[in-house]
């Protein structure tokens, strides 16, 4: 488990403690399954919490990333979504939601080509959001912000017929590197971020 997803369950835990230890219901059993990593478990005790308290913050935030967990991203993207209406400045809510987004616009199978363009460009406005809320210290968010450019910019690559279409292609590029390289001001010694810039950049001049 990375230091991302720790500190996630971690914040879980104590968003949920307190009221988790007042009620012995079906979100305590949610959170038990979470922290064994049952995450099917997690979700079917989660919906029924849901079901009881529609609007419960804690048990939404659960559920969203129970459901991310087990691949179930739609399902995820919905109940983020629900948890950023009653939460809207809660960081980790849009940068699951963003992954989520991600996920599905990286597999064609589950999406048709322009619905792959939107989602793209939502992960990227999620990511976008999460920094904003948390601060481009966050080395975690810009690394899949720019790695969110970068897929997006591959993407859009093969659909290039005229020269307004490539200097986009370009613009996504630019800025996949240019959040690769503010991680690189945190942790200079990240060789898979050096690694990642060379590659967009090979991608730019493929282009030429």
């Amino acid at each position: 488990m990375n230091y991302f997803k720790q500190t996630i369950l971690l914040l879980f835990v104590f968003s949920t403690q307190i009221s988790v230890a007042q009620n012995s219901g079906y979100d305590k059993l949610g959170m038990q399954a979470m922290m064994k990593g049952d995450y099917k478990g997690a979700v079917g005790q989660l919906e029924k919490a849901d079901t009881k308290s529609p609007n419960n913050a804690n048990v939404l935030k659960m559920l969203g990333y129970s459901y991310f967990q087990c691949g179930d991203f739609e399902n995820s993207i919905a109940t983020y979504s629900r948890l950023i209406v009653l939460k809207p400045s809660d960081y980790s809510a849009y940068y699951y939601r963003g992954k989520a987004r991600q996920n599905i616009a990286n597999d064609p199978k589950e999406s048709l080509s322009q619905m792959r363009d939107n989602f793209y460009q939502s992960a990227i406005k999620d990511f976008t959001k999460a920094i904003e809320l948390n601060g481009e210290e966050d080395t975690q968010l810009l690394q899949n912000r720019a790695l969110a450019y970068k897929d997006y910019g591959i993407y859009k690559s093969y659909k290039i017929k005229k020269s307004t279409e490539k200097a986009a292609v370009v613009a996504l590029f630019n800025n996949s590197i240019a959040d690769f390289q503010k991680v690189l001001v945190v942790q200079p010694l990240r060789k898979d971020i050096i690694s990642l810039i060379d590659y967009v950049k090979a991608q730019i001049s493929s282009l030429k």
